[in-house]
């Protein structure tokens, strides 16, 4: 029997566990259950399912085709936290991961990263951004600050190197250093006219997942500040944690 709570209370739950099958790939076949196998797993209504149906469609992860069904759309793919990698050592096997070098040279950074980086504040240090694309989709937009020592070594590759090559595992084998560990922080942010319009941005999608990586090398000392604006639609995040 239905809950009293109101319908869109009981569909945004419905939505939730859907959402979750959806994700991890529960429905091989691409296609959910239809609507009387919903109504008996979830004890509500039709109503209640039509409209979580309708907010898993509004997120871009299923669509409903007369005659066939619900059928899964949307692509999402995980990038665990608990191990220090790059993105396109995560995804190369989901798919070609290229990086488009938007910007690539030595620039005076700002104060904020220049304190991060433990670098004067006239100092210089290495600037790269690249909008990153798994399957020619745009999937995510990266600002790099690398000390100089560390990343001029990058400056002198070809582009195709850079293009097809993750930036961690080039530090380690171009520049001789090796990383340690990194601080991590993640929030969801509404995505600004520009980075929507770079990472093309569904309209039904109004947020990005903002990623601030400082990455430490083996000894301690700081060398690659990253600012990530990643589609939400496009990757999810994944960690495993023990309670202490």
């Amino acid at each position: 029997m239905e809950s009293s709570s109101p319908r869109a209370d009981r569909a945004r739950r419905v939505a939730h566990v859907l959402r979750g099958q959806v994700l991890a790939g529960s429905f091989p076949q691409g296609l959910l259950p239809d609507e009387r196998e919903l109504l008996a797993q979830f004890s509500v209504s039709r109503n209640t399912v039509r409209e979580a149906l309708g907010l898993l469609s509004d997120e871009g992860l299923v669509e409903r085709r007369r005659g066939v069904g619900t059928v899964v759309t949307g692509r999402v793919h995980e990038h665990p936290l608990d191990e220090l990698a790059g993105l396109a050592e995560v995804l190369q096997r989901h798919g070609s991961v290229v990086n488009e070098i938007r910007t690539a040279g030595r620039v005076r950074p700002p104060a904020a990263v220049a304190r991060r980086l433990h670098v004067p504040e006239d100092g210089e240090v290495v600037h790269l951004e690249r909008l990153r694309r798994l399957d020619g989709v745009p999937l995510s937009l990266d600002t790099t600050y690398l000390l100089p020592r560390i990343g001029d070594p990058l400056l002198e590759l070809e582009r195709g190197t850079l293009e097809h090559r993750d930036v961690f595992r080039l530090l380690e084998t171009v520049s001789g250093v090796r990383l340690g560990h990194a601080e991590i922080t993640v929030q969801a942010l509404a995505a600004d006219p520009a980075t929507r319009a770079v990472l093309a941005v569904p309209e039904r999608s109004g947020a990005v997942l903002a990623l601030e990586r400082l990455t430490y090398l083996a000894d301690g000392s700081p060398a690659d500040l990253e600012y990530i604006r990643i589609r939400g639609d496009r990757l999810m995040l994944r960690a495993r944690m023990e309670r202490p």
